[in-house]
């Protein structure tokens, strides 16, 4: 009987071992080689791998986003037909083209989706064009389509097209595309940062003819941003941004009704300011008055009802903080840092992975995403001056949905790519 039993156990002991070691073989196997600073490569731990194949965390986080804009647009628009510059409009009008605007950016976002990063990488400089072309021709009166003294759409039938959003898309492209170009000159400032300074420049200059000060804040975060992540020397990069923030000062000083917006934000509650630029901050801070911790319930704001002007775009925020107090202003500030930080980890795994231009990518769309969502939170808090710009993923406009939409696609691009190569596939 002992006799029997002795070898089974012997045997039991054996495949234990065995499939022991033969983890530890696979977990070897597995092992990528990354590139170093030098030429040499260096073995790193595999990072976990999921078999659903994408980063499912961050795509329900977009679609919470989403289905919460719905709800947040129609609340802050549904009294707007009661203005006879809306009159001729159903109180839905807002909320369905809201909807297919997220429709029509879901299909855009599937066909981006499809498209691989060496594909984006070689398309980045035609890209790039086609944007200072659609920049140049917003400007022309009989294609550019003015509202409220600024010209920045392209009517395409019951649509308008607003060329700045994509110009966000292809300079992060391109910028990202240009440093992997440069990598052996990035010590070098005349031949680093200067023919990069300078496509920049003529994008601003078309932007501020717009004028677009806002989207053009944000295109120069995000090249700069990118500039600093591909290995630009510190000390070039904090010329340049001294270089930003004074070529920023000049614009202000120069303009009379850039100053007067500042002057605006210094004091809202002033008799000068109260019923002009300065309207639409101290009725957003009303409405956080109003909204206290709890907020006053959905559906409940009264600052919607013809008094704070853009409440369904610019100042959402501003509804969502009278509507449901302190605590949903947190929540959006909360998933707005945990997805920028998302999107940057998937950047940098890129990066440790040896795809330089998708990392790179991924963490411009991470500024992108981050820098929008936190100059508007900003702005609608009276904590930085009044800026044209929406909050991304959530408030109303079609053409901005769009491209975040395609932006977070390239980002789940990156991520399956990424973990194609660390289950030693190839992209």
């Amino acid at each position: 009987m002992s006799a029997a039993v002795r070898p089974q156990g012997w045997q039991r002991l054996g495949t234990a071992i065995g499939q022991r070691l033969g983890g530890f073989a696979r977990a070897a196997h597995e092992a990528l080689p990354v590139r170093t600073q030098s030429s040499a490569f260096v073995q790193s731990r595999p990072l976990a791998v999921r078999d659903m194949g994408f980063d499912q965390p961050l795509v329900w986080v977009v679609l919470a986003l989403l289905m919460w804009s719905l709800v947040m647009v129609y609340s802050a628009s549904v009294a707007l037909p009661d203005n006879p510059k809306f009159s001729r409009y159903a109180h839905t009008h807002f909320l369905v083209r809201h909807g297919l605007f997220i429709l029509v950016g879901f299909v855009a976002a599937l066909l981006a989706f499809q498209v691989p990063m060496r594909t984006w990488e070689r398309a980045a400089p035609w890209l790039f064009m086609v944007s200072i072309l659609l920049l140049v021709l917003v400007l022309v009166p009989f294609v550019g389509k003015s509202v409220n003294g600024a010209r920045r759409w392209i009517a395409l039938g019951p649509i308008s097209f607003q060329p700045s959003e994509l110009a966000k898309l292809a300079v992060l492209m391109y910028a990202a595309d240009y440093m992997v170009r440069r990598m052996e000159v990035k010590e070098r400032f005349f031949r680093a940062v200067l023919p990069m300074a300078v496509a920049v420049l003529v994008v601003g200059v078309l932007l501020l003819a717009e004028p677009d000060m806002g989207a053009f804040m944000v295109i120069v975060v995000i090249a700069m941003g990118i500039l600093f992540l591909g290995g630009v020397n510190a000390r070039m990069f904090f010329l340049m941004a001294l270089l930003v923030v004074g070529a920023f000062a000049m614009i202000v000083l120069t303009s009379s009704w850039r100053r007067e917006r500042i002057f605006a934000y210094l004091d809202p509650w002033s008799e000068e300011h109260a019923l002009g630029k300065g309207y639409q901050l101290s009725h957003a801070l009303i409405a956080f008055g109003r909204g206290e911790v709890f907020g006053v319930g959905l559906g409940g704001s009264v600052e919607k009802l013809h008094w704070l002007p853009e409440a369904h775009t610019d100042f959402l925020l501003a509804v969502i903080g009278e509507e449901l107090g302190l605590v949903g202003v947190l929540v959006v500030i909360g998933v707005f840092m945990w997805m920028t930080r998302r999107i940057m980890h998937i950047g940098r795994q890129a990066i440790a992975l040896d795809q330089v231009f998708a990392g790179l990518v991924a963490q411009g769309v991470g500024l992108w995403m981050g820098f929008q969502a936190f100059i508007n939170i900003g702005v609608n808090l009276g904590a930085l001056p009044t800026k044209g710009l929406t909050l991304p993923l959530m408030s109303y406009g079609g053409s901005a949905i769009m491209f975040n939409l395609m932006a977070i696609a390239i980002v789940l691009r990156v991520d399956v790519e990424n973990r194609v190569l660390m289950k030693g596939g190839r992209v």
